[in-house]
Parts: C-alpha cells; sequence; structure tokens
C-alpha cells in the first residue's frame, strides 16, 4: 500500500486509481544485516499510464520507489532494496483471478 499512496502522491490526477501492486519477492534480512529485499510489479491499464509512471528516463519511477522505500525503511526499521516493475494490464480491475492475485478480493 505504500507504493500505491507514492503513486498517487506523485501522479496527482495523470494516473487513475487503476493501480495495483504485487510483491513479487520478499526476501528477510539475512543474519549478516544485509537488507530487506522487495520486488513488486506495478500494473497500470494503458501504456500512457506506464509512460507517466516510468516518466522520463525513468525518473518518476526513480522518486516513487525512492520515497516508498524511506518510508517502508521507517516502518521496519531497517534497510530496504526496492526493485519496482511497470507492468500494463487491459482491465485487470474487473478481473476476479487479478483482483485476487492483487489482494483486492478474498474468494475461497
Amino acid at each position: 500500500e505504500i507504493i500505491r499512496e507514492k503513486i498517487l502522491f506523485f501522479t496527482n490526477d495523470e494516473v487513475p486509481h487503476g493501480v495495483g501492486i504485487e510483491i513479487v519477492q520478499f526476501k528477510e534480512p539475512d543474519r549478516y544485516g544485509r537488507a530487506c529485499t522487495i520486488e513488486a510489479n506495478i500494473y497500470c491499464e494503458k501504456n500512457t499510464h506506464k509512460a507517466i509512471l516510468i516518466g522520463k528516463e525513468g525518473a518518476m519511477l526513480k522518486r516513487i520507489g525512492t520515497a516508498a522505500r524511506r518510508d517502508i525503511e521507517k516502518y521496519t526499521d531497517g534497510k530496504v532494496n526496492l526493485k519496482l516493475w511497470v507492468k500494463v494490464k487491459s482491465d485487470w480491475r474487473n478481473s476476479p483471478s487479478m483482483l485476487k492475485e492483487l489482494g483486492f478480493r478474498n474468494d475461497k
């Protein structure tokens, strides 16, 4: 949710609320105190939204990632290595399987 919050904050009205975050991998810090690693996909519905989320030369994605990483580090009280990818998935908000996969539905 922190990643999604930063997307909505930095993109304002450019990208509608139709973004979903999928945590692909979460690795706890190892016994040597290395940073925890989080890899996440950001799903949007259009290529134009993807372009906005990435920004010129990746500037927007870096801005979103940096802000999200800082908040996650405050929350976890430790270093975080955050890796983000932006993917287009047309009409994902109307797909029961995608909604379930992204944690918006709790079907049994």
